[in-house]
């Protein structure tokens, strides 16, 4: 998506963009299998890129929907303490929200129960401007919009190999060859062996977790009205397992967050060997499972047991058990991992001479896309 974003972008601006897409069809990797949420941005550190990035797309990526006829909704959400413990990460998420311009007040257990009846809080955060959205439609009309300027848009096109030049870049790929002034590396899940392609050492490496969902059967929809979250751990980059109503009318519950053995893995069995062998050797990945063993045991278990996952949304609404779940897919989220094994918790964006790479865009980059792309065309130096 980030790509498309950036060659709609730039294209508008009279720049000529040639955009190489390794599968045949747009969003089929970590955009086309997330949920579908346009965030406010209460979670991000202040002052950080993905606390500017977010408001400012929350605001643009629904107006970008209702210019172009893309589905939408901004039920808000509530993000929800379910014990004394939680509070103060939830009290944290306030003063985090405050501080990055996000409506949002904290409310009872009472009044969480006006906007979802079946949620069980202690307290809760309401966030009023979050959203749902058909991502994929929006790459899609992205897409059109690029071609429409003057873009080239090339499917099944996978990089074989870059070449820095003194005039810009040149990039061999399946069936062909791009000439540049600039690289531009939108590469989500393989964005570091871009990188590395290219001749540059990325400060981060990928390691694929992969996220599955299950979604609630059609008759216990009723159960959620919108969208709602626990209070994440801090230590982590992942938002817990929470409770989605998708555009149509679907509610879906997810996702947990397990090494993926492939980067484009969507099932326990898809295997790769060289993905896997990078992940499990990678020493970064190693001081981080270290650090997190349990909380890695737990998400296995999570995976492997319908009940565990369904015990999970239960803390959030009770009624809630593993008659009402059914599985509905998964997605792969490309974790930047640092090689002392902390994980990058901002957008990571490298450069080097006559190249940009994108090498951590994790959410909320989806709901943040038109902003980076513009962030990025600023970046390239490039006339408007």
């Amino acid at each position: 998506m980030l790509g498309l974003a950036f060659a709609a972008h730039a294209a508008q601006r009279g720049t000529h963009v040639t955009l190489l897409e390794k599968e045949q069809t747009w969003a089929a990797h970590q955009t086309g299998h997330n949920s579908g949420v346009v965030h406010a941005g209460p979670y991000y550190r202040p002052g950080s890129l993905k606390a500017r990035m977010c408001a400012a797309g929350n605001a643009s990526m629904i107006a970008f929907a209702q210019d172009h006829g893309i589905p939408y909704a901004v039920p808000g959400k509530l993000i929800v303490a379910t014990d004394e413990d939680e509070l103060d990460g939830l009290h944290e998420l306030h003063r985090r929200a405050d501080a990055n311009g996000v409506p949002c007040r904290l409310i009872d257990g009472i009044e969480a129960s006006e906007y979802e009846p079946e949620v069980y809080a202690v307290e809760a955060l309401r966030v009023e401007t979050t959203g749902i959205i058909d991502y994929p439609a929006v790459c899609r009309e992205l897409a059109a919009i690029a071609i429409r300027h003057g873009a080239e848009l090339r499917t099944g096109a996978r990089v074989a190999a870059i070449h820095d030049t003194a005039e810009g870049v040149v990039v061999e790929y399946e069936g062909g060859e791009a000439r540049g002034s600039i690289l531009v590396n939108c590469a989500g899940l393989q964005a570091d062996r871009v990188a590395l392609l290219a001749g540059v050492e990325p400060e981060v490496r990928i390691v694929p977790f992969r996220g599955e969902y299950y979604e609630l059967r059609p008759e216990r929809r009723d159960l959620v009205r919108g969208l709602i979250y626990p209070v994440p751990d801090p230590q982590l980059p992942f938002l817990g397992v929470h409770l989605t109503r998708m555009i149509d009318g679907s509610v879906h519950a997810g996702p947990n967050a397990v090494l993926a053995l492939k980067r484009e893995g969507y099932r326990w069995r898809d295997i790769d060997l060289r993905d896997a062998v990078d992940a499990l050797t990678y020493p970064g990945f190693l001081r981080m499972a270290s650090r997190n063993l349990e909380t890695g045991v737990r998400e296995v278990a999570r995976s492997l047991s319908r009940s565990a996952f369904a015990a999970s949304l239960a803390r959030l609404v009770p009624r809630i058990d593993a008659r009402d779940i059914v599985r509905a897919g998964a997605g792969v989220r490309a974790q930047a991992v640092r090689r002392d094994g902390t994980l990058a918790d901002d957008f990571v964006i490298q450069r080097s001479r006559h190249q940009l790479h994108v090498l951590n865009a994790p959410s909320p980059a989806a709901t943040s896309a038109l902003e980076i792309a513009a962030y990025l065309f600023a970046e390239t130096g490039v006339s408007a």
